[in-house]
């Protein structure tokens, strides 16, 4: 999962001598979109008045990558941005998004999924075209497929760059490449382009402002808050298998591309917990979702408690991505809503933490027991989802040293028992605690009174969608099934080694400090 972000302005107002920073606008669009990605960030702007492309990129968060100096270097009317959450490849800076070519023609771009199909074609590549692959990120093999296939084989000419060529490369696209992938790029000399795979697995939205002088700009981003932020007018969500291009003069060009018998299913996991809660996602408010996804959970706690299973005294969340299901869930059941866990917001998402140890430190430092709240009560905790179960069974510990008499684990999804795919970091089933438990077995190991989960016709009822991608609940994959088996373990040696190599570094740097100090 990635965050994703591009910026159109027309060349028209740097030629009469206006100054415009797409990046500028690019890095403040990537701060709303952090909670997407804590790996790495990078900024690719493009200058139609120098012919050229101007980058920066590094591991680490927005604000740490990028300072007054590095965005004011990367000038021009048009910029891409990214911030990353490594789901393939590896964590080196040479994964890092955006990536760039300068042949056959300038192209960068940045995307948010997996391309399930991405060795393959990798291997199809180097074979047939001869390309030298410099990165192990999915992105790079699209990038140059998507410029072969722009060209049809033929040299560079001055009708390449038409609206035709870029349906058929695109459409190739779809035909050839598996999985659940949001694509944004600048084509030198020519434009902005976008398109989402056809299944519409990763989100994508469109707007648009008006400036003063005008001159119409274009935002393409993941999700909404930062079209809100930004101060784009919010056009529409880009359509599953839709191309948009937005050339050098701000005309904005459209085509649908998909079969209309693919099926359009969304990540139910955006509405759950990867989008943030101001965001609209499929015409849906987040936050809206969210407070009837509570609701969906009151009324299957409310008739445990009619059964006398459990007595809750307070309904409280985990914060923060639960805390609008808790709200109405406590309002459905009448009882109090109580904060009883405040969270340290200098610490990572602990979901999106790339190890296991990392996850359980993060425990530590992100929440903190309000003891007056929790003491002598019967809890029923709100969480949004459980993935691992470590971080809900430390959870469920820290209550009870703090004096909670039992806790029931309501949680806003339903089991988790099957790998994701398409562009969340959770590939091997054997990681997930429902995957080989009953709800009982994981209440006991977790040390709750009960779990209550929600079912995927609760999950439909509050977002409003008859079909969304539930394969992590249900196992039924929309795109690439065949190619699955051999992601997920090429996913798992990745892993694997990216653990290696990061425990063989803290070790050099534990024994360089020891020699500094000696």
């Amino acid at each position: 999962m990635c965050g994703v972000i591009g910026i159109a302005g027309s060349a028209k107002s740097a030629k009469s001598g206006a100054e415009y920073r797409a990046a500028y606008e690019a890095y403040r669009g990537l701060l709303t979109l952090q909670h997407r990605g804590q790996d790495a960030a990078g900024i690719l702007s493009y200058d139609d008045l120098s012919k050229m492309f101007y980058q920066k990129r590094d591991l680490g968060l927005v604000a740490q990558v990028f300072d007054r100096d590095n965005i004011e270097n990367l000038t021009g009317q048009m910029a891409i941005g990214h911030t990353r959450y490594a789901t393939t490849g590896g964590n080196s800076r040479r994964d890092i998004q955006p990536l760039l070519t300068g042949a056959p023609f300038g192209l960068g771009m940045v995307h948010n999924g997996n391309i399930v199909n991405h060795k393959m074609l990798a291997q199809k590549l180097t074979a047939d075209l001869k390309r030298q692959l410099l990165t192990e990120n999915d992105l790079e093999v699209l990038l140059y497929y998507w410029s072969h296939y722009l060209l049809g084989g033929r040299d560079v000419h001055k009708d390449s760059f038409s609206f035709e060529n870029m349906q058929r490369a695109t459409e190739m696209i779809f035909e050839n490449f598996r999985g659940g992938y949001a694509v944004i790029g600048l084509v030198a000399q020519s434009g902005m382009v976008a398109f989402r795979d056809p299944h519409g697995l990763r989100p994508l939205v469109l707007g648009r402002r008006t400036e003063e002088n005008g001159e119409t700009r274009y935002c393409v981003t993941s999700e909404t808050v930062a079209l809100n932020y930004l101060g784009y007018d919010f056009m529409r969500d880009i359509r599953p298998g839709e191309l948009i291009f937005i050339d050098l003069d701000g005309r904005l060009h459209s085509a649908d591309l998909a079969e209309s018998r693919t099926p359009k299913t969304p990540c139910a996991f955006e509405w759950i917990y990867f989008s943030a809660a101001e965001s609209t996602i499929e015409k849906e408010s987040v936050y809206k979702v969210r407070l009837r996804l509570g609701t969906q959970l009151g009324i299957k706690a409310r008739a445990a408690i009619e059964a006398g299973e459990i007595s809750p005294d307070v309904v409280m969340p985990v914060p923060d991505t639960s805390r609008s299901a808790a709200i109405a869930a406590a309002d459905l059941l009448g009882l109090p809503y109580r904060e009883g866990l405040i969270k340290n917001r200098y610490v990572h998402r602990s979901f999106i933490l790339n190890t296991q140890e990392e996850r359980e430190d993060a425990v530590h430092l992100k929440l903190s027991p309000i003891k007056s709240e929790i003491e002598g009560k019967n809890i029923l905790l709100i969480d949004d989802s459980v993935v691992r179960g470590t971080t809900s069974k430390r959870i469920i510990s820290l209550l009870k040293k703090n004096g909670a008499k039992e806790i029931v684990l309501g949680v806003t999804s339903p089991p988790l028992r099957y790998g994701c795919f398409y562009g969340i970091d959770f590939p091997d089933p054997a990681e997930l605690v429902a995957n080989e438990k009953t709800v009982e077995d994981i209440a006991d190991w977790a040390g709750a009174r009960k779990f209550i989960y929600l079912d995927e016709s609760d999950l439909k009822i509050a977002a409003a969608k008859s079909s969304m991608c539930m394969a992590c609940m249900n196992g039924k994959y929309p795109a690439g099934k065949e190619d699955i088996a051999a992601f997920a373990a090429q996913r798992k040696a990745e892993r694997l080694r990216n653990s290696a190599e990061k425990t063989a570094t803290a070790k050099t740097e534990k024994k360089g400090k020891k020699e500094r100090y000696a």
